[in-house]
């Protein structure tokens, strides 16, 4: 059986890492490598050689029986690819039915990881927890850079600085790591969250926990907020607003798995904060949970900063590739037997994860 690794067309991360084929001991399974696919993530072709061949990417989709990528591969891209194979990626479903179809369509199998579910047993193939950490730790420090001022308190002979005031929404993975980062820079961190479990993580990082009565709360959510009722989203907005005005930057994380993400900073609330702050709203790519936000553009209203990112673990490209790797062999070894594909639709992982029909 062969593995193609391939380099990511607009990402900085590769699917793979050289340390993760080393310890990936499955009978009857060889590497391919596209050349040059980790060199933006410091993986050089050289370390790649140790476990698998090297050489150019149409080989790759000619031979390849299971293709990793973080990414979807491009639609043009997919009758070049052997028929049967299993495409690994992630594929955000919800939003592409139509290049599932297509991929069906070509006689071809695809597995999303970001579909795998968050239970004690997937841990070790969490892509999206992993990739989580990695964009709340790098928002805090994008504020950081974005902000015209000190995040820690400055006390000098020139004068005096006040610390700067955080609120994060959303205290999932992404919130809890820019919570953690936030206050490690110095400054003072509020957090909102709708799940009343989140309050004792909150404060146990020294932030100050915002609390809105009324909230639905899911526990078998696996880490997403829940749509919340029109009342309850009133309330919220109102105590976001207070919060917001006298904040100095606000980083947003909540999302609801295959729907838009919530609006928890409306255009008003955003035309009462300071100027020069800074809002950084990773839902960015599934609506925004800033009314303001573009995907992937930075919007500035009234003087504030509004920093659309969905992908920032682009930006920390060698770990977050080790993370994503690690996260992904564990999904292989899962779906791999004997040298042969087992995708076994009896066990959870495997049936959550596959897209396309007749896949046994």
């Amino acid at each position: 059986m062969i593995i193609g690794i391939l380099k990511e067309p607009n990402d900085k991360r590769v699917s793979l890492v050289p340390s993760t084929l080393k310890k990936f001991k499955v009978e009857g399974v060889e590497f391919r490598i596209q050349k040059g696919a980790g060199t933006q993530a410091s993986y050089v072709d050289t370390k790649y050689e140790k476990y698998g061949k090297v050489t150019d990417r149409s080989e790759i989709l000619k031979s390849a029986d299971i293709l990793v990528s973080i990414n979807p591969l491009p639609v043009e891209e997919l009758p070049l690819i052997k028929k049967g194979a299993l495409l690994v990626a992630v594929f955000s479903p919800f939003q592409n039915q139509e290049l599932i179809a297509r991929i069906e369509e070509l006689g071809l199998k695809a597995a999303s990881l970001d579909m795998i579910p968050r239970t004690t047993i997937a841990q070790t193939m969490d892509i999206l927890s992993s990739m989580a950490s990695i964009a709340g730790y790098r928002a805090v420090l994008l504020a950081a850079t974005e902000l015209p001022g000190f995040f820690p308190m400055m006390i000098t002979a020139a004068g005096s600085i006040k610390p700067c005031k955080v609120l994060v929404l959303g205290a999932g993975v992404a919130g809890l790591q820019a919570i953690a980062t936030a206050r490690r820079l110095g400054a003072i961190v509020e957090a909102s969250d709708v799940r009343a479990a989140a309050k004792e993580e909150v404060e146990s990082l020294g932030a100050k926990f915002v609390e809105v009565p009324g909230a639905i709360d899911k526990r078998d959510a696996g880490g997403y907020a829940v749509e919340q009722t029109a009342e309850f989203m009133v309330r919220q907005q109102e105590e976001v607003q207070k919060r917001a005005a006298s904040s100095d930057v606000v980083i947003t994380t909540a999302q609801i798995l295959g729907k838009k993400a919530p609006v928890l900073l409306t255009a008003e609330t955003v035309s009462k904060m300071k100027p020069g702050s800074i809002v950084i709203d990773l839902a960015a790519s599934s609506g925004g949970n800033c009314e303001l936000s573009q995907a992937d553009t930075t919007v500035i209203h009234n003087g504030v900063k509004i920093i659309g990112n969905s992908n920032l673990p682009s930006e920390m490209p060698r770990d977050a590739s080790f993370f994503f790797s690690n996260n992904a062999a564990n999904y292989l070894k899962l779906i791999i037997k004997d040298g042969a594909l087992n995708l076994d639709r009896n066990n959870e992982i495997i049936d959550k994860t596959l897209l396309t029909k007749d896949q046994t």
